[in-house]
């Protein structure tokens, strides 16, 4: 019998649902709790890939297609960052041209930037973009952890050819 693989498992699930966030993000920056809920529960399952359980062969021929797929939601994010670091220097002229032009008495720069900085709408946007940017270091620590998969696996492999049949894990 053919074993069913689980809708989330599957490659085709797994590929349809690539940029599906950063195009919700760019229309509607509601999203952006779903966004954050949606790449935390995958970070999840993303420690069990970096995990090295049972057959070395079967942990070996998957984590192409893990590190692949992993990589790519890992570049998801950092474009929403990436998209998120735009508005907020959208939103940052905006109260700086506010300061410079609309403000009773002359200010340098310096001083409109200082206001700018203290701009509720500022500090709530970067905000954001810190916990976004939480989210991706965390992501880069799944990378880090396939990386080493991949290299410890390989060594495994090369003591095995080498004729040390009885190397664990």
């Amino acid at each position: 019998m053919e074993k069913v693989v689980p809708a989330h498992q599957s490659i085709f699930y797994r590929k349809q649902n690539l940029n599906m966030w950063y195009s919700k993000i760019t229309t509607s920056l509601g999203d952006i709790p779903d966004f954050i809920a949606h790449y935390e529960s995958e970070l999840e399952d993303a420690r069990r890939d970096v995990r090295v359980t049972g057959l070395m062969e079967k942990n070996i021929k998957e984590l192409p297609g893990i590190t692949e797929h992993r990589f790519n939601q890992l570049q998801e994010i950092e474009a929403v960052l990436n998209y998120l670091n735009i508005q907020l220097r959208k939103i940052r002229r905006r109260h700086f041209q506010k300061y410079l032009e609309g403000y009773a008495r002359a200010l340098t720069s310096r001083d409109a930037e200082k206001y700018v900085d203290g701009e509720d709408e500022v500090i709530d946007f970067e905000t954001i973009i810190n916990e976004v940017a939480l989210l991706r270091n965390r992501w880069l620590g799944i990378m880090k952890g396939l990386d080493s998969k991949s290299w410890m696996s390989g060594h495994i492999v090369r003591l095995r050819t080498a004729g040390m049949e009885d190397i664990q894990v």
